[in-house]
């Protein structure tokens, strides 16, 4: 307001994609890959600013289900970094349901995050050890495989010339290896955000804010936070 400049209504989802244009251009079409503690969403975009939600989670997001898996643990939060680092040291030895969404994109993590909490809870009744780092391996396969399934999917049918990864959970090492071994020998590019890039910072909200920007979207000033805000309707502020 002091200095008379315009007011860029930046959405925050945009955002965590665009700051893969800190690694390289994006390309058209592509699928991003939207996986933090709030989201997780599949995203085709066309053009610049073109946004289509092909999945979306029916509950828990990704990175929410690691969190309250690892407090009934005993892990930090957030759970990401100690599920992935521990998962490192186990096998996956548990059987876990995983959500199947076989005729389209969406996800479900209650059922994952109830079955784990069932499973500690039983077993410590019976006297027995939980093995933790077998656990989170048996977790982490089991989550980020439903991503993975569905990207995968995703790539063929969009017939996309790019997969990016955006969000909080884009900085899990598994997510992060799969998604390139999976994809290599495709031709299809990919872009790994650098960590950095993958918790929430000004960059990204700056390199997103360019693109509006230039295209005179602006909002007035008495805008306001709305959680509920879809990537799709990004226009709708």
């Amino acid at each position: 307001m002091l200095y008379q400049k315009p007011l860029n209504p930046v959405h925050h989802l945009a955002a965590h994609i665009y700051a893969n244009e800190y690694v390289k251009p994006l390309k058209f079409p592509l699928l991003a890959v939207v996986v933090s503690g709030g989201n997780t969403e599949l995203v085709i975009m066309r053009d610049h600013l073109n946004f289509e939600i092909i999945g979306e989670t029916k509950d828990d997001a990704v990175g929410e289900c690691y969190d309250k898996v690892a407090r009934v643990l005993g892990l930090p939060y957030p759970g990401g970094i100690p599920i992935d680092r521990l998962s490192k040291q186990g096998k996956h030895t548990y059987k876990l349901p995983s959500f199947n969404d076989h005729n389209g994109y969406d996800f479900s993590y209650s059922g994952l995050k109830t079955s784990i909490i069932n499973l500690v809870h039983t077993t410590r009744q019976k006297g027995e050890e939980i093995h933790i780092p077998d656990l989170c391996c048996s977790f982490q396969e089991t989550a980020i495989g439903m991503v993975l399934e569905r990207s995968m999917r995703a790539v063929k049918e969009f017939n996309v010339s790019q997969v990016v990864l955006a969000g909080g959970v884009s900085a899990n090492s598994y997510l992060r290896a799969q998604i390139q071994e999976q994809l290599k020998d495709t031709g299809i590019d990919v872009i790994i955000p650098p960590m950095w890039c993958c918790t929430d910072q000004a960059a990204m909200i700056a390199k997103l804010a360019v693109y509006l920007f230039d295209r005179k979207i602006f909002a007035p000033l008495d805008v306001s936070v709305d959680p509920n805000w879809q990537i799709d309707h990004y226009l709708d502020f």
